[in-house]
């Protein structure tokens, strides 16, 4: 028998960084993506985020790859969440997943549940950028919401990050402050 902890934090942003992850749709979309998790035999220990990105931290099974994972999570969410708003939803194309030790997790879950007062500090730009910086992710500021990155991650962090096309733009501050 192999033991495993295999536990990631996830951030994904809505298309463009939009503010589409409204106040009736939050709750809906943050219970569909832990049932999506657990569908994978996963173990959703926190889901929370604002109106333009959510954060999952999420235990996995060593049976399936964190690419297929990630994949399956997004796609499946994307294709919920655009059925809910008349097909105006949509993922960012670049997204991110850190490896998460298991002396962090509850602080992880603080910072998931704190999303909201949080931003009201710091948007989900410079929320992402320090993220990337904390995981010590190598990234130009250039690429970071466009087509074509280089990342390269410690042995602690890992990051997978999809082609995508939107420009960036003003970050979103959350409107609860």
């Amino acid at each position: 028998m192999s033991y495993t902890n295999l536990l990631y934090h996830i951030v994904y942003a809505t298309k463009e960084r939009a503010p589409l992850i409204t106040s009736q749709l939050r709750p809906r979309l943050h219970e569909y993506l832990g049932g999506t998790v657990r569908g994978l035999d996963g173990i959703a220990i926190e889901v929370g985020g604002t109106a333009d990105h959510v954060h999952v931290l999420a235990k996995i099974k060593p049976t399936i790859s964190v690419s297929e994972f990630l994949s399956k999570l997004k796609s499946g969410s994307s294709g919920w969440a655009k059925r809910q708003t008349a097909g105006r939803f949509g993922w960012q194309a670049r997204f991110a997943a850190f490896t998460v030790s298991e002396s962090q997790v509850q602080r992880v879950r603080r910072y998931i549940r704190n999303q909201q007062e949080h931003h009201c500090k710091k948007s989900f730009e410079e929320e992402f950028r320090a993220l990337l910086r904390a995981h010590k992710i190598d990234f130009n500021d250039r690429y970071l919401w466009g087509s074509v990155a280089s990342f390269a991650g410690s042995i602690d962090s890992y990051i997978l990050l999809s082609p995508g096309s939107a420009a960036p733009r003003q970050g979103l501050y959350s409107t609860a402050c």
